[in-house]
């Protein structure tokens, strides 16, 4: 990144159905970026064709239960989150969170601004759906997606296991409370 570049101009909306197959190819990308060379091809291949299809990330923007965010630059789609209701670990489960289930920025928008407009949209979306809190899982051997959740305010909250393909992997719980509604 080059400090000295401008903050770009960041617009989250919601997305559409219409929007499954540019989410499907981000979500791939980016995850497979981030945890291609932890995992074995094998692994990642499977997690990704289960996980980011076109059709089941259209199924996904469909789901009632869950808010999928896109994050774009100049009409070009910089990254995107999703959240969702549904049934939170033992750790949080007294608080009712909604999960932020995914979040992930493509890596030529990383440090420039990108992540921090999309988790504020995230924290919005949540509270205009009800949540006192947000809950989320990262894994353990991620140290900066764990540092940009702790300057976001999210803390340890505990563990649970994620599967990749098929090796069950160990993830952090982290919870950030709404202030005012604990």
């Amino acid at each position: 990144m080059n400090a000295d570049a401008p903050r770009p101009t960041v617009r989250v909306r919601r997305a559409t159905v219409h929007d499954a197959r540019a989410l499907a190819d981000i979500a791939a990308r980016t995850f497979a970026a981030a945890f291609g060379d932890s995992n074995s091809p094998e692994d990642l291949a499977l997690h990704l064709t289960k996980s980011y299809s076109e059709a089941q990330q259209g199924a996904e923007i469909a789901d009632p239960d869950v808010d999928v965010l896109l994050a774009e630059v100049d009409d070009s789609l910089a990254g995107y989150a999703q959240i969702r209701v549904g049934e939170a670990p033992a750790c949080v489960a007294h608080l009712a969170p909604f999960e932020l289930w995914r979040f992930y920025v493509d890596t030529s928008w990383h440090g420039r601004g990108v992540a921090q407009a999309l988790m504020e949209a995230v924290a919005d979306a949540a509270r205009a759906r009800g949540a006192s809190a947000l809950w989320l899982s990262v894994w353990e051997h991620n140290p900066r997606a764990q540092a940009f959740y702790a300057k976001c305010g999210f803390v340890q909250a505990g563990t649970k296991p994620f599967v990749v393909g098929t090796d069950v992997q160990n993830d952090w719980v982290m919870l950030r409370r709404f202030a005012g509604e604990e």
